[in-house]
């Protein structure tokens, strides 16, 4: 009879007992079934591949987003091109009706690169340095389309606001008081923008993105700067025009023919009167109804003195022998209220060549010869031709100052358009070719932030270099005399950076300048051909830096030493005749990444050269 066998389940399933040499060993791991091994790697995948995707749509929507951006600042470049265009053309008004339009834009680019997705993929390497960028740019320029464009706007609509042709000249005062703070919020905003946008580094940007970036920020400094100075222009402008009490100024039109250090001798004035908004023509002189004086109109320093002499204070046409203004300015107010009694506001400055420009955009006078002038001609005609026309130097100086009237007439008439108008004088004032003095404390400190001011020795320019010019033939041959100031070997690197100024100048007369009158080509000297040229050549250091000897043509020259406000000063003179030129080089230091040499603009050459280490 069989028995049967009872099974144990728990003993079958034990596991055999553990030898004595693999007691308190762990455990084997046992490998997981094939399914389960399996269903692992399944999930792993579709993970992988719902991220994959869920980058891939990311990265197509940031793609799109992209799109969008790039798009809508398309269009917007293309909007405010079209604006300029028509402002320029006298259609102030574009402007203000296009801001809504071009603020869209700028919206639009600005969210499609501001969404939470995009800003998540800032994070990526090389493509987040790009996103990151473009995010800065549209909101930069949304920000100016906000914050600045509305105020711009308001100021070119004020500007425009002239009243019925019989009050042509008298600008809408109410508005420009009601504008100018807006307009210095706005320079704020435009600064800011323009600072955030110079903060990104172009080194890390993909070459297509290079070009963008870089003129998008050199755009947005360029309007700060014109606003920063705009700004305190606005402000100051309902003052100065005469809305408390009348002011009463002096053009100065300034003769480059015979070189100064502030762009010529003055060559007439002009008084002009402020009321109510309204400009007017009060007189003209020419210099020789200011004659000299047998000592200076106002006490001079003994730097003064040694590098400008005497004639500084005595003679309103060496006024401009300083290259300072404020210094010309209080010189020259100072002999008009001691000739006649009177009191002066305020003095201005320009050249034939800023006069082209105001030209350009008034179109056409009339001069005192019965000529017309326009914005080609004119430099011409005030430094060459008058001088072939009129023998007799006062018959010159009568039409000189009968030329400057009529100019300044049809500028404070209203004639040109606005827009233009202003780029002129901008254009101007950058190149040094326009300036402004206010003898009212809290505007002349105003302007003092300008392209107008020229205060070349005040502490605002205490780091530039200076290269001025100053004719000691005497005579009117510096319409001939081709002159360039350029900055050349910059070392920017080590604890004493430096630079060397190189200073060419170069005359070419016409073959008959011997026939041309006395007074033009100067005094006869033995052993020199009639028609020659000297200049005074004066180089200022900046503030505490030295200056030795000038180089010039691979010798060395040095001449007349001082110290003018902190500034060590050489004054040398070139001695040309027809057809030579010279060069002169000396060794400056590099202060803050840069060189700024301020200069005398000439017919052909601005009065600024500036060389930065930044590429």
């Amino acid at each position: 009879m069989d028995v049967p066998v009872e099974h144990d389940d728990a003993a079958e399933q034990a596991p055999p007992p553990r030898s004595p040499a693999t007691a308190g060993s762990p455990e084997p791991t046992q490998p997981a079934p094939p399914a389960r091994r399996r269903h692992r790697l399944r999930t792993a995948l579709l993970t992988v591949t719902v991220v994959l995707g869920v980058v891939v749509v990311a990265l197509g929507w940031v793609g799109y987003r992209a799109w969008q951006t790039a798009h809508a600042l398309k269009d917007a470049q293309a909007l405010v091109d079209t604006v300029q265009d028509e402002v320029r053309a006298g259609d102030v008004q574009s402007l203000a009706d296009a801001v809504p339009q071009i603020q869209a834009l700028t919206r639009t680019a600005r969210e499609s690169s501001g969404d939470p997705v995009w800003r998540a993929a800032e994070v990526l390497p090389v493509l987040g340095t790009q996103l990151r960028a473009v995010r800065t740019v549209s909101s930069s320029l949304d920000d100016v389309a906000v914050g600045v464009l509305p105020a711009v706007a308001s100021l070119g609509t004020a500007l425009d606001g002239r009243e019925a042709d019989e009050e042509r000249g008298r600008l809408v005062l109410a508005q420009l008081v009601e504008v100018a703070p807006g307009l210095v919020d706005a320079s704020v905003t435009a600064r800011s923008a323009a600072d955030d946008v110079a903060a990104i580094d172009t080194d890390g940007l993909l070459g297509p993105l290079v070009d963008p970036v870089t003129r998008a920020r050199d755009a947005l400094e360029e309007a700060a700067t014109a606003l920063e100075g705009g700004a305190g222009v606005a402000s100051l402008l309902p003052a100065m025009l005469g809305s408390d009490e009348p002011r009463t100024y002096l053009l100065l039109s300034l003769n480059s023919a015979e070189l100064r250090s502030g762009g010529g001798i003055v060559g007439a004035v002009v008084v002009l009167q402020a009321q109510g908004g309204r400009l007017e023509l009060r007189g003209q002189l020419s210099t020789a109804d200011l004659p000299g004086l047998d000592e200076p109109v106002l006490p001079l320093s003994d730097a003064e003195l040694t590098v400008d002499t005497a004639r500084l204070g005595r003679w309103v046409q060496d006024a401009t022998m300083t290259p300072d203004f404020p210094r010309t300015a209080e010189l020259v107010a100072a002999r008009w209220e001691q000739q006649t009694g009177g009191t002066v506001d305020g003095v201005i400055a320009a050249d034939p060549v800023a006069v082209s420009y105001l030209l350009g955009a008034t179109g056409p006078i009339g001069a005192p010869d019965g000529s017309t002038l326009d914005a080609g001609g004119v430099v011409a005609a005030l430094l060459h031709d008058s001088y072939l026309t009129y023998p007799d130097a006062g018959d010159a100086d009568r039409y000189y100052a009968g030329v400057a009237s009529a100019i300044f007439g049809a500028v404070t008439a209203g004639k040109g358009d606005v827009g233009a108008l202003g780029q002129a004088l901008v254009r101007a004032g950058e190149e040094g070719r326009l300036r402004m003095w206010s003898a009212h404390p809290d505007e002349q400190d105003r302007i003092l932030g300008t392209d107008f001011a020229g205060a070349f020795l005040s502490e605002q320019s205490a780091d530039e270099v200076g290269v001025f010019l100053n004719d000691g033939t005497p005579g009117k041959l510096d319409y001939f005399l081709q002159v360039q100031v350029s900055v050349e070997d910059l070392q920017c690197d080590g604890p004493d950076p430096t630079a060397q100024v190189r200073v060419s100048l170069s005359y070419d007369p016409p073959a008959d300048i011997a026939t041309y009158p006395d007074y033009v080509i100067g005094a006869h000297r033995e052993g020199r051909p009639d028609g020659w040229v000297d200049t005074n050549l004066n180089v200022y250091a900046p503030v505490g830096a030295p200056l030795g000897a000038l180089e010039k043509d691979g010798g060395w020259v040095s001449g007349t030493s001082a110290t003018l406000d902190g500034r060590a000063v050489q004054v040398v003179r070139s001695s040309l005749d027809p057809g030579q030129s010279e060069s002169y080089t000396f060794a400056v230091p590099v202060r803050d990444g840069q060189v700024v040499v301020r200069t005398t603009p000439t017919v052909g050459s601005p009065g600024s050269v500036v060389a930065s280490c930044a590429p």
